[in-house]
């Protein structure tokens, strides 16, 4: 079995039609981890409090610089996640398509990588 993020992303605009009903999409998404539950395919889930709550540490220059949110440059914001423990790629992508969103959200399927498939000191992943 691995793990599988399902990342939610929205937009001020998702964001605001999913609030324009919040308690019809509450009862949706607790619908929805019930049957992850049941399924015994759910790990972990989180919602993110607003943007413009949070921080972002920028390490582009020699000192860190730190920018109270919201951030005016993001197109699509992370608002939470689902975390599953599937056997492939493709039933957590199977879960993905049945998160309750409204139209114009998106959900991106990440595995979550093992602590033993982190290259060693001086070794390459692969990835270059």
């Amino acid at each position: 079995m691995s793990k599988y993020l399902l990342i939610m992303r929205g937009t001020d605009e998702t964001n605001a039609a999913m609030m324009a009903d919040l308690d019809e999409m509450m009862s949706r998404t607790h619908r929805f981890i019930e049957d992850m539950m049941k399924a015994g395919v759910l790990v972990a889930a989180e919602g993110l409090d607003d943007p413009g709550q949070g921080a972002v540490v920028d390490f582009g220059g020699e000192a860190p610089v730190v920018t109270d949110g919201p951030y005016g440059e993001t197109r699509e914001l992370f608002g939470g996640y689902f975390m599953l423990d599937v056997a492939t790629r493709q039933e957590a992508v199977e879960w993905a398509k049945r998160v309750p969103v409204v139209r114009g959200s998106k959900i991106e399927v990440r595995r979550v990588a093992e602590a033993d498939e982190a290259p060693q000191s001086g070794e390459s992943d692969g990835r270059t």
